[in-house]
């Protein structure tokens, strides 16, 4: 089984498409849980219940291989089915994803499907600023991965090395000898307007990565995993 936890804004879209290409009808989506837009007990509790429900109740997920979306790291480390278990997520440069977050909650937004952070975002006009130094969104992937260390994850992908990671992970994760065709490291939502950089302006960077500096040490741990993978299959990568 392997367990694709999709940080938002990390290309995790674009993974999917590679997942589905492998997997096909055996990959299981799990978006469900929209975990950024409740209260942090409530969301650290429904996936502890949902974990407990899955060990208790394993044929649950007959016939599925790889399960991709949106849900806290724990909701699938409260058990395991056995020793092929493997779990992966993308990091990507914490101040760039949380621009990137901010610009797609800005052009995306529906007010029939979004989630109650989304609307208070929409509702309120909050600035880039307000966004990212706001404690609603504060160290996102902590958040995410909360009680599991980083240290569980199989493979830890980092989003700006997306094509080259990707081969990677479909090499030497998945046993594959060329990419599936429909992994295309092109995001489906990836921003139209997007520039090199979002956050140019090296004060307010500063403050981001301040205040998000779990984060950045958890992006930073993710870096040196790679500059590690990079060493052990060293004439892979050119």
């Amino acid at each position: 089984m392997l367990i694709s936890l999709h940080l938002p804004k990390t290309a995790g879209t674009s993974f999917r498409a590679l997942l589905q290409a492998h997997y096909g009808d055996r990959l299981r989506d799990d978006y469900g849980d929209r975990p950024l837009h409740d209260a942090v007990a409530e969301r650290r509790l429904h996936a502890v219940r949902s974990g407990i429900g899955l060990a208790l109740r394993p044929r649950r997920l007959q016939g599925v291989d790889a399960i991709h979306g949106h849900f806290l790291a724990i909701k699938y480390s409260l058990w395991s089915g056995g020793p092929d278990w493997r779990r992966v997520a993308w990091l990507r440069d914490p101040v760039e994803r949380l621009a990137s977050h901010y610009h797609y909650w800005r052009r995306s937004y529906d007010a029939g499907t979004a989630g109650s952070l989304h609307h208070r975002m929409m509702d309120e006009n909050w600035s880039l600023e307000r966004f990212c130094l706001g404690l609603e969104l504060r160290n996102v992937y902590r958040q995410f991965l909360w009680g599991v260390p980083l240290a569980r994850f199989d493979f830890v992908g980092i989003t700006e090395h997306y094509a080259t990671d990707s081969e990677h992970f479909a090499r030497h994760v998945l046993g594959l000898t060329a990419l599936p065709l429909a992994s295309s490291p092109e995001a489906e939502n990836a921003n139209p307007a997007a520039r090199a950089r979002y956050v140019d302006d090296p004060e307010l960077r500063e403050r981001i990565e301040r205040h998000h500096a779990a984060d950045v040490s958890l992006y930073r741990a993710a870096l040196r995993r790679r500059e590690k993978r990079l060493e052990e299959t060293a004439g892979f990568y050119s």
